[in-house]
């Protein structure tokens, strides 16, 4: 439990900005998932358009310092490679 009037004011901004976290990470995760997806479906159309569409979410999360860059160029790259392996 929070002693003063500004710890419980951060305890407040903390579970707000945990909330807002949470959610935009859940939002990147699916779109990775959707580009899998995509690349299993074999569409290679298909799956550099939900590409083009994951790039700004995870990129969001960069500026929003909430994964870190080279994390989220990882997982460009995995994705980028894994659709030009395509045939």
């Amino acid at each position: 439990m929070a002693n003063t009037k500004s710890a419980e004011k951060a305890a407040r901004q903390a579970e707000k900005h945990r909330a807002r976290n949470v959610a935009l990470r859940s939002r990147m995760r699916t779109a990775v998932r959707d580009v899998t997806t995509a690349i299993a479906g074999g569409d290679k159309k298909a799956a550099a358009a939900t590409y083009q569409a994951a790039v700004p979410v995870i990129d969001t999360l960069v500026n929003k310092r909430i994964i870190h860059r080279n994390k989220a160029a990882r997982h460009k790259s995995h994705l980028a490679a894994r659709i030009r392996a395509m045939s």
